[in-house]
């Protein structure tokens, strides 16, 4: 049994100011897509202007913000919401759904790309590549926590978390961390350069993460106020059954007729010709 690490989740408080490692994880991912879009948009990868690119940035914050914490609420809170709805801004009472923000994405990203007349799926591909990267700084914010621990088991590097019993449990976090977010960031990397049309980053992805989630979730304790939703399956695992088909279609129709990225930056390159 391995000894769990006990790092205080606040790194610095001021008064009632405190600065805390989930707060700084969010933060390090939204500065690391900004600057992601930024060079995907100088290559030509993601065929934006610089005050779009701005402003998709601004619609993915909030966006993002308000699909995670609307989708906890909705799944995975109790009924206490309804008396106070209000609930759904009390981000500092904690709760984020990540397939809530990847429904924000999803919003942003199309707004975007309709007000820029360009195929979504050109927005959704260079927002992916970072998306594993968030999530495994997520995962990692979770583990100082100690929330969201695994299921009790006799592995070796099991671990008595905080709040969560005398017995040792998988450090489902890190797990997550690695496969949802290391592994898959490898892959969707080395398939950038490799890839000829839109929307199969997008669909890799998806699937991907998906897959891992549904997996990974056996060895994660379900969530205390709901439990297994259907049988031995928890909202998790549904959810991620809900991206995890339409992320196999669009990989599907993607590889036979998705737009070519080729025809894109070339289409970009033309137009820039013609402004300047």
């Amino acid at each position: 049994m391995l000894t769990f690490p006990q790092i205080s989740p606040v790194i610095v408080q001021i008064g009632p100011l405190a600065l805390r490692w989930y707060g700084l994880m969010y933060a390090v991912s939204f500065y690391l897509l900004l600057q992601l879009m930024r060079k995907s948009a100088q290559s030509r990868f993601l065929p934006l202007d610089a005050i779009l690119v701005e402003r998709l940035f601004l619609y993915l914050v909030v966006f993002i913000l308000a699909g995670a914490r609307v989708f906890y609420v909705l799944f995975y809170g109790n009924s206490g919401f309804l008396k106070d709805p209000l609930e759904i801004f009390a981000l500092w009472h904690g709760g984020m759904s990540f397939h809530g923000g990847l429904a924000g994405i999803a919003i942003a990203s199309f707004l975007i790309a309709k007000k820029a007349k360009i195929p979504w799926r050109s927005v959704l591909d260079t927002l992916v590549l970072c998306g594993p990267v968030g999530i495994f700084l997520g995962r990692i914010g979770n583990f100082i926590n100690g929330e969201l621990y695994g299921r009790v088991t006799e592995v070796p590097w099991g671990m008595v978390f905080p709040n969560a019993g005398s017995l040792p449990r998988h450090p489902s976090q890190l797990y997550e961390a690695f496969f949802e977010g290391l592994v898959l960031t490898v892959v969707l990397w080395i398939l950038r350069g490799r890839v000829k049309r839109y929307g199969v980053l997008t669909g890799v992805f998806l699937v991907g993460y998906a897959l891992c989630r549904i997996a990974l979730e056996f060895f994660r304790e379900p969530d205390v106020q709901l439990g297994f939703v259907l049988g031995p399956f928890t909202m998790g695992q549904l959810l991620s059954l809900g991206i995890l088909i339409p992320g196999a279609v669009l990989l599907a129709k993607s590889l036979k007729n998705g737009p070519l990225i080729e025809q894109r930056l070339n289409l970009k390159t033309q137009q820039r010709k013609k402004s300047a």
